[in-house]
């Protein structure tokens, strides 16, 4: 019988085997950020055990609350970076350095195919997007992570999501993933891994890919993950090259995490998206998705763009696409936060920073604080967004609240619009993300 990519994973990592189907799997990679690892670092401190595995690979950034804002999270940010020091974590990013984990570690090379990664942060699923397992824990785990190197999980049930059809104009990976769990559902994939598979995820870039199984979580599922193959290989190369005499030597090795064809999986399900039209929440979870068209006209306050979900340079261009030679509503504050100091600076050299200003929006630094509310962005009592996060629970941008989570082709037109609208009204079929 075969194996689906995380069976094959941790076939390799399991150091142990516990009662029922629980195993304790060694980790290639421990995540952390300054809100959640400093109540373990504390903790730890506490027991007397403030040691790490292996400094080499943890690592670390400030990304939710930066720069800091009060004294409360100048000391959170305090106590990641004198840890990090304290234990000579050289792979750590403070201010100036740092971007939001997900899109900044991908793009450091730190996520490769087969690896287990875990850090606090539930969002952890899209470094999944690399053919890797890559799940957020809570404090107990994470802790003994840092301390042992290893975190025990339920052996992995998978769900394979096939893919098919071709993405219509102003449909992107965004629009996707909103339609998946709208079928299936915030509990559709609950204990299971959702494997991305088909002609359309085979079609789509690492950055598409990260979108998807960035949102896996808000289905439930404990990670998203993706076959690795030549369009791995090529964001990867980089990184990889002194490894490998060629790419496709690269490609060769990291089929060893490919599914194989008789792969036995919990669930299935086939989605074709050749009708699909861009999606957009409604309410306050995840899997309340209409049709763009069926809300439009709906009054927004606040335009995100940003985020592990989609504030990486793709996301930026197709946005900026939309927004070049126009000017947001009055109605409406436009916020954009490129998600990495690289990614803002490529935006800056090819222009697109330029045409948000233009068009009326505040370009801020790197940061997560707008998505869960922290800074950047607080919404107040009754106000609406339009964002390009990827959580609409009650209060998450703000307490009294309502966000619409969409792609930000449909954020950008909205801006433009003063409520919610279909962004093929400004542009054409465009980029895709």
């Amino acid at each position: 019988m075969g194996l689906t990519i995380a069976e094959k994973i941790f076939k390799a990592h399991t150091v142990d085997s516990l009662a029922g189907d629980i195993v304790v799997i060694g980790l290639d990679a421990v995540f952390c950020h300054e809100i959640t690892t400093p109540i373990a670092i504390n903790d730890l401190m506490a027991r007397g055990k403030d040691r790490v595995f292996d400094a080499s690979r943890i690592k670390a950034v400030i990304d939710h609350v930066t720069p800091a804002k009060d004294s409360k999270t100048a000391m959170q940010g305090k106590i990641l970076r004198d840890w990090a020091q304290r234990h000579n974590i050289k792979d750590f990013f403070d201010i100036g350095q740092n971007g939001v984990c997900h899109a900044l570690f991908p793009e450091k090379g730190f996520v490769r195919p087969g690896y287990t990664i875990i850090m606090g942060d539930s969002h952890t699923c899209t470094h999944g997007a690399f053919g890797a397992f890559a799940a957020g824990v809570g404090t107990t785990d994470l802790e003994v992570g840092i301390l042992k190197g290893v975190c025990r999980f339920k052996r992995p049930q998978s769900m394979k999501v096939t893919i098919t059809g071709s993405l219509g104009p102003g449909v992107y990976a965004k629009d996707v993933i909103l339609s998946i769990i709208r079928t299936i559902g915030v509990n559709g994939a609950t204990d299971r891994v959702m494997e991305f598979a088909g002609p359309v995820v085979d079609g789509m870039s690492m950055e598409e890919r990260m979108t998807l199984c960035n949102m896996a979580v808000e289905a439930g599922a404990t990670s998203g993950i993706c076959a690795p193959d030549m369009v791995t290989v090529d964001y990867l190369w980089e990184f990889i090259k002194e490894e490998y005499p060629a790419k496709k030597a690269a490609f060769e090795e990291f089929q060893a995490f490919a599914p194989d064809g008789d792969a036995v999986y919990s669930d299935t399900l086939e989605v074709d998206v050749a009708g699909l039209v861009p999606q957009v929440t409604f309410g306050y979870k995840p899997d309340q998705v209409r049709d763009v068209s069926e809300m439009a006209g709906t009054k927004i306050d606040q335009v995100y763009i940003g985020s592990c979900t989609n504030g990486r340079l793709d996301d930026l261009r197709i946005a900026a696409s939309v927004l070049e030679g126009k000017r947001i509503s009055p109605r409406v504050r436009g916020i954009v936060s490129p998600a990495t100091p690289d990614i803002f600076s490529r935006a800056l050299d090819e222009g697109i920073i330029k045409i948000f200003m233009e068009a009326g929006f505040c370009v801020t630094n790197p940061t997560c604080g707008a998505c869960l509310g922290m800074s950047n962005g607080v919404l107040a009592n009754g106000e609406v967004c339009a964002s390009t996060t990827n959580r609409n629970f009650n209060g998450r941008m703000g307490k009294g609240g309502m966000v619409h989570l969409m792609s930000p082709a449909t954020a950008a037109a909205s801006a433009v619009a003063g409520s919610i609208v279909n962004s093929e009204i400004f542009c054409d079929e465009g980029e895709r993300q």
